[in-house]
């Protein structure tokens, strides 16, 4: 019989290597946890020791949704005029800007030419009343004829009218004659 099966072979034949393996079997597992937890804790934190408990992001937190860009309007206060341009920018630009249903166009000289050709008084009739598929006052009945005035003004002056911008009258005066009549 032979001896060969009481022989084994390894891959560590040396004192060195044996202090080598020994070495990457603690190091090895320890480099990977710690690499591991790195990944792990590298994230945003929202606790302590994160921007999240300033006083100001707090106070953004807990600040009231109203204080957030809305205006509200007290309805039995004084009605304030808008301008010419802000009617415009909020009510008219949907379909001035684009052009669309045959809208003219802001600032074009030709879309608006033969509508400044008829005078300012039909344009304005035609902006409070409603033409073809623009609805009266451009769709919002809150707005006041001064307020459509100016938006029409503001509109036609773009593409190269010379109307001047309405008067508003003082509200005794509107009132005086109101009650005269």
């Amino acid at each position: 019989m032979s001896d060969a099966h009481d022989e084994h072979e390894s891959a560590i034949k040396t004192p060195k290597q044996l202090i080598v393996a020994v070495l990457a079997g603690f190091l090895v597992p320890i480099i990977a946890i710690v690499l591991l937890v790195q990944y792990v804790s590298n994230d945003k934190k929202v606790g302590a020791g994160s921007s999240a408990l300033t006083p100001e992001a707090i106070a953004t937190r807990i600040s009231p949704v109203a204080d957030q860009g809305f205006n509200f309007k007290d309805a039995s206060g004084p009605k304030t005029l808008q301008s010419g341009e802000a009617v415009y920018k909020t009510i008219c630009a949907a379909c001035h800007d684009t052009g669309a249903a045959s809208a003219p166009k802001f600032g074009n000289a030709a879309d608006w030419g033969p509508r400044i050709a008829q005078g300012y008084d039909k344009v304005l009739a035609n902006a409070i009343g409603g033409l073809r598929a623009m609805p009266a006052k451009g769709g919002n009945p809150d707005l006041d004829d001064i307020e459509v005035a100016r938006a029409v003004v503001h509109l036609a002056n773009s593409a190269g009218a010379k109307f001047k911008e309405p008067e508003v009258k003082p509200a005794a005066a509107a009132s005086a004659e109101a009650s005269a009549k």
